[in-house]
């Protein structure tokens, strides 16, 4: 799914000035470790890769205009129509190239073997449940740097760099060590919890604020014969799209710095004891939907939308993957999360945000420079409106809204983002540390609390048992906030 604070362009990435505006984002992913070994492997080389175009102000790339380029999308909550017309622009300007365009939900199991091969595509949307892990590919060497497209003339305005029409914290995300940008995020998502607006007012409530507040509301639905929450119970590292935020709003962002950096003992700061007992009071009482531990996140969200549940954490793909099933008179809306009290750090608005859906050129693709114009395509005004209007999301082009009917979740999303102001964190666990994320903290710990098989405390020293092993373990490439 790929993702504030400001990053930094030194080592790591910080977190101070990041984002500050929009939405969108595709799925997530958990690894396996045979890629992670894979990766290390490979063929092919500089002869394998056709000679440079011709440079100019239509080309500054120097694509060459008769080589073939490869795009492999994944086939997540955006579809694949918004990069299908990206390439007929690309085919249009280069019309004696080749583009072999595919869609797969199967991003590593697919792509694994042609690592191996030394023979990947040339530009890759590396999301989904089969993400490949960014730390690792980083930390393997199997990345090309992408200053090159960010250093060249936007597509619209030869005066301006790519990198001048990207939104706040877009290029700083796709860094892990120093200058070099590894991973374009195409999308921008917003985190926090999602709700019809229809369904809170029939309670005659407001979005609390507070988790009395929130357990109130929560009641007051069970009533009604509605549950108060519902989340992908199969893949649980969900949750901490509001959990983790709130975890920020409580502690303060230094608390998810310390989490992301695998310090001893950040998981047992008084805020992750505090908002850990406060989500296990929602299983406690009653309150999250039956059966929920079993769902996936479409048949979560499809329970959501018809009603069974009030609140779900999610992101802002959200509008998107579930339209088929979201009423017309749902008036989807998202908020930032719920708070505990007057006693939090970061005011109530404090929510997580990021670039997502990240693009990557592989460093042994035969055409890099045809991967990194398909980019710089798709980073076009035109393109950016085409991939809003189409998929109810932004991109991470800074503009590209005008004329454009905002549909009510992405509205809700601008909306949150306005009421946070400078208050946006950005958690980098899920692209640093992917299995950790999502095998470990997700599935062993988050998921076994809150189907009731672990306790708070409980969970919260497993959960710090995988990062501590996760900090100690070598093979793995490690990062941290400047």
């Amino acid at each position: 799914m790929g993702s504030t604070s400001a990053e930094n362009n030194g080592t790591g990435v910080g977190r101070r000035d990041l984002i500050r505006r929009s939405a969108a984002l595709g799925l997530i992913s958990v690894p396996t470790m045979s890629f992670l070994s894979a990766c290390a492997s490979g063929g092919g080389g500089d002869e394998d890769k056709p000679e440079a175009g011709e440079k100019s102000a239509k080309n500054p790339l120097a694509v060459n205009d008769t080589a073939q380029m490869e795009f492999v999308l994944f086939d997540g909550g955006f579809g694949k129509e918004y990069a299908e017309d990206a390439v007929k622009i690309y085919e249009k300007n280069f019309p004696d190239a080749t583009v072999k365009f595919s869609a797969t939900q199967k991003i590593q199991s697919t792509l694994q073997p042609r690592f191996n091969q030394g023979s990947p595509p040339d530009l890759i949307d590396n999301s989904g449940a089969e993400q490949m892990d960014m730390g690792v590919l980083v930390g393997k060497d199997q990345l090309a740097d992408l200053t090159p497209l960010l250093d060249a003339p936007s597509y619209d305005d030869p005066d301006k760099k790519v990198r001048d029409t990207l939104r706040p914290g877009i290029v700083e995300m796709g860094q892990f060590d120093g200058q070099p940008v590894w991973i374009m995020y195409y999308a921008y998502t917003v985190y926090g919890v999602w709700y019809s607006q229809k369904a809170l007012e029939s309670l005659d409530e407001e979005y609390p604020e507070t988790w009395d507040q929130m357990l109130a509301v929560c009641e007051k639905a069970k009533k009604q014969g509605m549950a108060g929450w519902t989340y992908a119970g199969k893949y649980p590292y969900y949750l901490p799209f509001s959990l983790y935020p709130m975890i920020g709003k409580v502690g303060g962002v230094e608390v998810l710095d310390a989490i992301d950096n695998l310090e001893p003992n950040a998981w047992k700061h008084p805020a992750v004891k505090a908002c850990f007992e406060a989500y296990y009071e929602l299983y406690k009482k009653g309150y999250v939907l039956k059966g929920t531990p079993g769902l996936d996140h479409i048949q979560s969200q499809t329970a959501w939308a018809e009603g069974k549940a009030l609140f779900i954490p999610n992101g802002s793909w959200v509008e998107n993957e579930s339209a088929n099933v979201i009423p017309s008179d749902f008036n989807l809306a998202v908020s930032a999360p719920t708070g505990l009290d007057s006693s939090d750090k970061l005011p109530f608005g404090t929510i997580w945000a990021s670039g997502g859906e990240p693009f990557i050129v592989p460093a042994k693709a035969k055409n890099p420079a045809g991967g990194m114009e398909q980019l710089r395509v798709m980073l076009s005004e035109a393109s950016s409106k085409n991939f809003t209007s189409k998929v109810k999301s932004l991109t991470a082009y800074n503009g590209g809204t005008d004329g454009i009917t905002l549909t009510p979740g992405l509205k809700s999303g601008v909306a949150a983002l306005d009421l946070a102001g400078d208050n946006v964190v950005n958690p980098r666990l899920q692209d640093w540390y992917v299995q950790l994320q999502k095998e470990q903290i997700g599935v062993g710990g988050l998921g076994e609390m809150m189907a009731g098989r672990l306790t708070p405390a409980e969970a919260i020293k497993k959960i710090q048992t995988f990062a501590d092993n996760a900090a100690k373990d070598d093979s793995i490439k490690h990062y941290k906030h400047q």
